[in-house]
């Protein structure tokens, strides 16, 4: 059974950081592209960032130079680091895992709130 068990979120000051963890169990880890996708109310999820199993990384325009994704393949976890957060950033991030090439196996963790507020 497969388990993403995102962590780390919270309340935090505008310009403050934060970094978000994603534990992943019953998966093949190095094998999978992980990302992370944030939804905030009454808006569609989008994507923050991604890193395949080369650790090439990909940013959603929003957050390029701010966020950055990397990945542990010895622990099974995936981080998201995010400085000089805005309120703009709070929403449920999630974590996500695909297997590049094979339909189905495509992952989400439960989301972890973020909330930018002074």
């Amino acid at each position: 059974q497969v388990h993403l068990v995102e962590s780390g979120g919270g309340l935090v000051q505008p310009g403050g950081s934060q970094r978000l963890s994603c534990a992943a169990s019953g998966i093949t880890f190095r094998f999978y592209v992980m990302g992370w996708y944030r939804q905030a109310p009454g808006k569609q999820r989008e994507l923050v960032a991604t890193i395949s199993s080369g650790a090439i990384t990909n940013y959603g325009d929003s957050v390029k130079g701010r966020f950055t994704i990397s990945r542990d393949n010895a622990k099974n976890t995936v981080y998201l680091q995010m400085n000089s957060l805005k309120p703009e950033d709070t929403a449920v991030y999630y974590c996500n895992a695909v297997r590049p090439g094979i339909a189905g196996f495509d992952y989400w963790g439960q989301g972890t709130q973020v909330t930018v507020s002074s």
